[in-house]
């Protein structure tokens, strides 16, 4: 903790956060606003339609608020609208605004986008519709909490201003958002913050959909984002939600323990591939079913598209990483990644995006080409404001959205050597060429007779882990290799090697995934400082450290 810079905090509070560390959700400017109307419309039965994003986090936000208003109010007519991600792009649209309205809608909650639809805000206005909006993203002005704001019937966001309120939390995602709106409809619904049993059960189910959000959507593991992660993930696996546990069957994850790699790696891209590759109203459906047989078979039909995914992202990447060198974009002199192709698929270039920024250590920008339009998404490094570098070189966009670390935008293909001029100039004008090599952080040098099942246990309740939380790093200094590596995996690509030092003369087995050049490195009697990540494994009850190796220093 102290290597974190978190020494002067409470250790305990840390280590053994509590529900109650949560926030109160009438500190979130909009929502009490929003509480109001979404009740009086339910006691009216008025039909109420929650409009979502096609990501895991748009979708744990809806089945969030659904699942809230199915058990205050049983007959509801609650409706979910999913925007397809090719045919409509990100957010509320003006259309689909138009429709949910003619087909009766009178209230339309957004989650997880709309902060920056002003013009569907407009309509939707306009058409008599009562449009609430809740969302975590950048506003359209240049500051996070800069605006303009849609004119919505309410808008519920960390960072709204208000005259009285400021919420002290900024980095909710969707799902944290959306918690928040149900926790509060729960004890506005029921007059008093002290539930009956069902509704404070429903609450903590809740939670482990909320987790699911908070890890897909990478935001800080801190403050309440820790408390919601804590609780939520252990729930995962014995959720009474049957499309949850359907979720864990398909991903193998039957009786194993689910942390925030399980969500990150497993979980989260079967939710996404349904947006990326289909159409994430399967998503929603496998988070809001009560059917067994049908949570059964979307989850099957959301692996058999995620495998497609890996396939379709490893040949995208393939070609990105040709075309970025060819096209001098990995130099130190263009510090941004900007490419757009016909042969790529919209829903998948965003995942690319993510591989190319761990590979090349910059902003990158990967765009699908069809029907004379470019679209396409982006990811970022720490410390390079994304979306504000987008606004700066807006002029040929048709739209976009985001926040620092992820955006997505559209705009005319005849448009895009513009655009990945003004661009790549924003990137450099931001990023000194030293920032441009990967860095790897550790906690602390060990020794190998230290990484015993206990101390690496401590070390692990420094969890979940995630972003501003990592897993614990540990540099091994001159470890010798004390027998040939192996490759190991059904395509030959992992690696395995035992490593020894004065303190541990037999030595200690490590995996490094997705490392087929390393092996060869490794031969008996090499030396290397060693980067770590300390894990357990156990096995018939009995535990062993198996730590993961990041990445090797020859000596």
């Amino acid at each position: 903790m102290a290597a974190r810079g978190l020494a002067g905090l409470d250790q305990d509070t840390f280590l053994n956060p509590r529900l109650t560390q949560l926030h109160n959700p009438s500190q979130l400017p909009g929502l009490e606003r929003a509480a109001e109307r979404i009740l009086r419309a339910a006691h009216a039965g008025e039909p109420i339609a929650i409009y979502g994003d096609y990501d895991a986090d748009g979708c744990t936000a809806t089945a969030i608020l659904v699942r809230t208003l199915r058990a205050l109010f049983p007959t509801l007519d609650v409706r979910t609208y999913v925007p397809h991600r090719l045919d409509e792009g990100y957010g509320l649209n003006s259309e689909a605004i138009a429709k949910l309205t003619s087909d009766g809608a009178r209230v339309i909650v957004s989650v997880d986008c709309g902060i920056t639809a002003i013009g569907p805000a407009r309509a939707a206005r306009e058409s008599g519709v009562d449009l609430i909006i809740t969302d975590h993203h950048n506003p359209l002005g240049h500051e996070p909490d800069g605006g303009p704001w849609p004119e919505a019937y309410a808008i519920v966001h960390p960072r709204v201003p208000h005259d009285t309120l400021r919420y002290p939390f900024h980095d909710l995602c969707g799902a944290g958002v959306a918690y928040k709106l149900a926790w509060r409809l729960c004890t506005m619904h029921t007059g008093t913050d002290k539930l009956p049993a069902a509704l404070r059960n429903l609450l903590i189910d809740l939670l482990a959909l909320t987790s699911l959000g908070v890890i897909a959507d990478v935001v800080p593991l801190k403050d309440e984002n820790r408390v919601i992660a804590r609780f939520g993930l252990p729930r995962i696996a014995s959720s009474p939600f049957v499309g949850l546990s359907a979720l864990v069957r398909a991903s193998n994850l039957d009786g194993e323990n689910i942390d925030t790699e399980a969500v990150g790696f497993r979980l989260a891209p079967r939710l996404n591939a349904s947006g990326r590759l289909g159409h994430a109203r399967e998503a929603v459906e496998l988070l809001t079913t009560d059917d067994p047989a049908r949570a059964m078979r979307i989850a099957q039909e959301l692996t058999r598209q995620n495998n497609e995914r890996r396939e379709t992202e490893r040949r995208i990447l393939e070609q990105a990483i040709e075309r970025a060198e060819a096209e001098g974009m990995t130099s130190p002199d263009r510090r941004a990644i900007v490419l757009a192709d016909e042969r790529w698929h919209a829903g998948v270039v965003g995942i690319v995006c993510s591989r190319l920024v761990e590979r090349y250590h910059r902003p990158t920008i990967l765009l699908s080409i069809s029907d004379g339009e470019a679209h396409g998404s982006g990811r970022s490094v720490e410390g390079f404001n994304l979306h504000g570098a987008i606004k700066e070189a807006s002029g040929p966009l048709t739209t976009f959205g985001g926040h620092d670390m992820a955006a997505g935008l559209k705009l005319p293909a005849e448009r895009m050597p513009e655009f990945v001029e003004l661009f790549i100039a924003e990137a450099n004008r931001r990023l000194a060429p030293e920032e441009l090599v990967g860095k790897s952080h550790f906690d602390s040098v060990a020794q190998l007779g230290e990484l015993s099942p206990a101390a690496v246990g401590d070390m692990l309740a420094l969890g979940p882990f995630g972003r501003e939380n990592p897993m614990v790093r540990l540099v091994i200094e001159s470890a010798e290799v004390a027998s040939d590596a192996k490759l190991i995996g059904s395509q030959a690509n992992h690696t395995k090697v035992r490593l020894r030092d004065a303190t541990l003369p037999g030595g200690m087995d490590f995996l490094c995934w997705q490392s087929p050049d390393l092996a060869p490195v490794l031969r008996r009697g090499v030396r290397v400082d060693a980067l770590v990540v300390p894990k357990i494994s156990t096995f018939r009850g009995y535990a062993t450290v198996e730590p993961q190796l990041v990445d090797v220093r020859l000596k």
